[in-house]
């Protein structure tokens, strides 16, 4: 009939874009914001302990990182982009679920005492949860930003472009905001039962965000341009070095002559083009060796630097800062930097003659990461000084007999009576500055049952004012403490029907360290992330063929897994009993490996793979002039130096 069927635009992009947009903030949105809470959950939810909380945290991220290219791999060779985006979606969808039903309270709370009596169940369901969503929101990873690509036409370059910085806006705004939010519905209380700490709502968002991804992804699905599994190239790489290896190795012996690059006894089977862009991949990601490392200490914002923030003062006057709120300080400086590094720092760099190579901006990103680490071990010794000069130990006693021997005077203060319900809210105001000096020991000491409901909350709350001692005694039981010449502080608390009366106070002011003390780190640790990022996926790009750029995107997400690995390796063999020596190793270890890579970047030679290509394409053309011409005139072959 003459009709050409067009896809729908607007503003000059295909309409199928914005389904493709929105659906990615969605799930950014559903990532961020399930992880920004993660490793709270884990120790006061499962109450798990710092370093195993942190190491199932690290142990989840770099499953996230090592899955793309399981996805990369089902998308090219087998389903399609379209159709893994779907499934793994699917996939992704069922694992935020299982996490939000896996931190309801009153789950397994048979009892009613306001803690689960079957943690098992609660940690297999997490455990699960926790595999699915690395396996969706990681197989996903490789395919949604190269399948809005494919929505273009050759001649869109421009709106090609602009669609990516669209699409990483929506990255960073996704992630923005689930970081300020989930960290709030966490705080706030819910429960049949008793009133606990919200993370089945700062679970249940974002699994309820995922599926809003999931939905708005399959409505834009007719206007979609879905091309066919074409094979995947990242196979035929591995197959490729594969056959060198074995190939070189049958025919070690020394009748055989050597070859310019192992690479080319892959000669036999492959032709020159693959193992001519297989060269120029292997060179970067020979590169990629020493980068794990930046990303050891950069993921570690996420965990130890948030339970940092956990022993720090979140009092920002009107505001109330939650410690996993901490992390927003990182997407809202990258948002405020890369377009002012972008427009003025690296303009000003340029005018003053500095030869600013991709590969130097990679290693001054190293370089501040480690200072970043520096800053915060001067942090933690400044909270750790704080600890010193108020030594304490908590002492709950739940059902107890108990005597107290005091060998020095004890000055009484006035008997407060509350209702149980408000023991938190007493214990977080009772906290004031002690004008003493030295070391301080306090003493809590329960009589009550009734008081079993708020365990959780209030061991949270002590972890926040650096109670350095915690013992939970449950069994009926005689306890007595002496002191000698120690200042201390004791509270006592004694149970009288439904009340319990405070006899005795002094106390000690809580988070004495303001966590305005972590901006600087995290400031240091975002200019790391700009100059190293950033320039990191640029200068993979520049080097890369044509056709293996999917394969550099892997290598570079796959450096990420190995640096949370990294964080698992090194925190479970130092043994550091403080964590500013900890925070000091790593900043250490990555100074190390960035004087390494300094070194490797020294003796890179940049190439341009549009020019090696267009001769590749030369000497194919060629080759087949000559072939032909053997076929139709019998002329002789053309000489090597006229290829």
């Amino acid at each position: 009939l003459g009709l050409e069927l067009r896809i729908p635009s607007c503003f000059g992009f295909p309409l199928s874009i914005f389904f493709i947009v929105i659906n990615e903030f969605c799930e950014r949105f559903s990532y961020y914001g399930m992880r920004a809470v993660l490793v709270l959950y884990f120790k006061f939810f499962l109450h798990w302990d710092d370093n195993l909380s942190t190491a199932i945290y690290h142990t989840f991220v770099a499953l996230c990182y090592l899955t793309p290219i399981l996805g990369a791999i089902i998308a090219d060779s087998w389903l399609g982009k379209f159709k893994t985006i779907i499934s793994l979606s699917i996939v992704y969808t069922v694992g935020q679920a299982v996490m939000a039903v896996s931190s309801i309270n009153d789950l397994t709370d048979y009892n009613r005492d306001g803690t689960p009596d079957n943690i098992p169940l609660h940690i297999g369901l997490s455990i699960s949860g926790l595999i699915l969503i690395a396996f969706g929101t990681g197989g996903i990873k490789p395919c949604v930003s190269a399948f809005g690509g494919d929505q273009f036409e050759e001649e869109q370059e421009k709106q090609r472009s602009r669609f990516f910085s669209l699409f990483y806006l929506s990255v960073n705004a996704g992630s923005l905001l689930s970081t300020i939010i989930t960290p709030i519905l966490r705080g706030e209380e819910c429960g049949i039962h008793t009133k606990q700490q919200c993370y089945p709502l700062a679970f249940g968002v974002p699994a309820a965000l995922m599926a809003v991804s999931l939905m708005v992804f399959i409505l834009g699905s007719k206007m979609y341009k879905k091309a066919h599994p074409q094979g995947n190239i990242m196979l035929q790489v591995s197959k490729c070095i594969g056959f060198a290896v074995k190939n070189r190795f049958q025919h070690r012996s020394k009748q055989f002559s050597k070859r310019e690059h192992w690479l080319d006894w892959a000669s036999e089977k492959y032709d020159k083009r693959l193992i001519t862009q297989t060269k120029m991949v292997l060179r970067v990601l020979f590169l990629y060796i020493p980068l794990p490392m930046f990303w050891a200490l950069f993921d570690q914002q996420g965990s130890r630097w948030t339970l940092q923030a956990t022993t720090m003062d979140g009092n920002f006057g009107a505001i109330q800062i939650q410690p996993d709120q901490m992390q927003t300080v990182n997407p809202i400086l990258i948002v405020v930097m890369v377009p002012i590094v972008d427009t003025v720092v690296y303009p000003l760099i340029k005018k003053c003659h500095i030869n600013f190579t991709p590969l130097r901006k990679i290693t001054v990103g190293m370089f501040l990461a480690s200072l970043a680490f520096v800053a915060a071990a001067l942090v933690q010794v400044q909270i750790d000084v704080s600890k010193a000069k108020h030594s304490q130990m908590m002492i709950l006693l739940f059902s107890l007999l108990i005597t107290i021997q005091i060998l020095e005077r004890v000055q009484m203060v006035q008997t407060m009576a509350i209702n149980n319900f408000f023991l938190y809210e007493l214990t977080k105001n009772v906290f004031i500055k002690n004008r003493g000096k030295g070391t301080y020991w306090y003493i809590c000491v329960m009589e009550c049952n009734v008081i079993y409901d708020k365990i959780n909350k209030l061991e949270e709350f002590l972890n926040s004012v650096f109670l350095s001692h915690i013992f939970i005694l449950r069994k009926r039981a005689a306890f007595s403490l002496l002191f000698s010449n120690v200042p201390f502080s004791l509270l006592l608390f004694q149970c009288n029907s439904n009340t319990l009366a405070l006899r005795y106070v002094e106390d000690i002011q809580p988070n004495t360290v303001h966590m305005a003390w972590q901006i600087p780190q995290y400031f240091i640790m975002t200019c790391g992330e700009v100059v190293f990022s950033v320039t990191g996926l640029a200068f993979s790009y520049s080097q890369a063929p044509s056709n293996m750029k999917s394969v550099l995107q892997a290598g570079w997400l796959l450096t990420v897994a190995v640096g949370n690995i990294i964080v698992l390796i090194v925190a479970g063999a130092s043994k550091l009993s403080e964590q500013w020596a900890e925070y000091v190793l790593f900043a250490a270890l990555l100074m190390a490996v960035c004087i390494i890579f300094s070194i490797m970047a020294y003796f890179y030679t940049y190439v341009d793979p549009v020019e090696i290509e267009a001769q590749l394409d030369e000497d194919e053309k060629k080759k087949m002039e000559n072939e032909k011409s053997i076929y139709e005139n019998g002329t002789g072959p053309i000489s090597q130096s006229e290829m």
